[in-house]
């Protein structure tokens, strides 16, 4: 997004808060306080993790709010300035995003399929920010593409080798910077060969995007590991077998000031344990396919693993 946006967030959750420009951290360097803001995304999954991180630890008496901001470009700013003091987020991806910022936009990548590998990239870039990187859970949403079933069936696909092997002329429905992301267009081509005519830029697993591939207008579309809803536009997932998308599992990521106390940690590390990928995508599910309320899906999620 252009740098010019302002930094217009809007507060919801559970327990009120200031606007992030007013809001300063003042813990005075203890790693903790009472009032904790959590940061998050403006898309269903990160309002989902948010709500279980706000519940967690409410529940231990921090009074909780959720500032939500539609990008990393706002949030991660914000969580150093310590007006958001904890926001979930994806190992490999915010690797990339603070190499950027501090390597330039052409810095070598450090982020790789190896969750090891990448947390200990990630941590080399987030402390000298005053940022700290929980453990990494079991839960990943990484990039992943989808075809018609019936279009998988009759070219016997079931990896991106397959594709490109193929030979098919393929129009990828996907979000407009896809042309220019390793891990979308340039990546399918040059690790897995496949031939994409044109990038449809419809968005991230959208249902405009999915439904374009379900007509038969486009053949794959770009969406994510935890997308609940591929069944209901007669999608499948094609498997990732030279290992393209990289090691984006979920982490909180505190600032370390007002958030990197031991005693937070382990309550967000109690959820990370618990946390998987099927259990993410079913909750996404619930939100997405069910219109259910990401509050009472966090809470639901919680009390049945006895985290609240």
């Amino acid at each position: 997004m252009a740098a010019g946006i302002a930094l217009a967030l809007t507060l919801a959750g559970c327990g009120g808060g200031d606007d992030l420009e007013k809001k300063g951290g003042s813990s005075g360097g203890s790693g903790e306080k009472g009032d904790l803001v959590i940061g998050s995304a403006g898309f269903t999954e990160s309002a989902i993790l948010a709500e279980l991180y706000a519940q967690i630890l409410s529940k231990d008496g921090y009074k909780t709010s959720i500032q939500k901001a539609a990008t990393r470009e706002l949030l991660e700013p914000a969580l150093e300035k310590g007006q958001i003091d904890i926001t979930p987020e994806y190992a490999a991806t915010l690797a990339e995003f603070l190499n950027g910022k501090a390597n330039g936009p052409n810095a070598k990548p450090v982020a790789s399929p190896d969750v090891n590998v990448t947390m200990n990239e990630l941590r080399k870039l987030t402390e000298p920010r005053g940022l700290r990187v929980l453990a990494a859970g079991q839960a990943v949403d990484q990039n992943a593409f989808a075809v018609q079933k019936e279009f998988a069936d009759k070219h016997h696909l079931k990896t991106l080798s397959d594709l490109g092997k193929s030979k098919l002329k393929i129009k990828l429905a996907a979000g407009d910077e896809c042309p220019k992301r390793p891990f979308c267009q340039p990546g399918l081509e040059k690790t897995y060969g496949i031939d994409i005519t044109q990038v449809d830029p419809k968005g991230v697993g959208t249902p405009q995007a999915k439904q374009a591939v379900k007509d038969g207008t486009d053949q794959l579309v770009l969406t994510t590991t935890t997308d609940a809803t591929l069944d209901q536009f007669g999608l499948v997932v094609l498997e990732d077998d030279k290992k393209l998308q990289n090691a984006d599992n979920i982490v909180a990521v505190v600032n370390a000031k007002d958030a990197g106390s031991a005693k937070i940690a382990a309550h967000l590390e109690k959820l990370t344990k618990a946390l998987t990928t099927a259990d993410l995508t079913e909750l996404n599910k619930k939100v997405d396919g069910e219109r259910q309320k990401p509050a009472d899906v966090a809470k639901e999620y919680l009390q049945s693993k006895g985290l609240i």
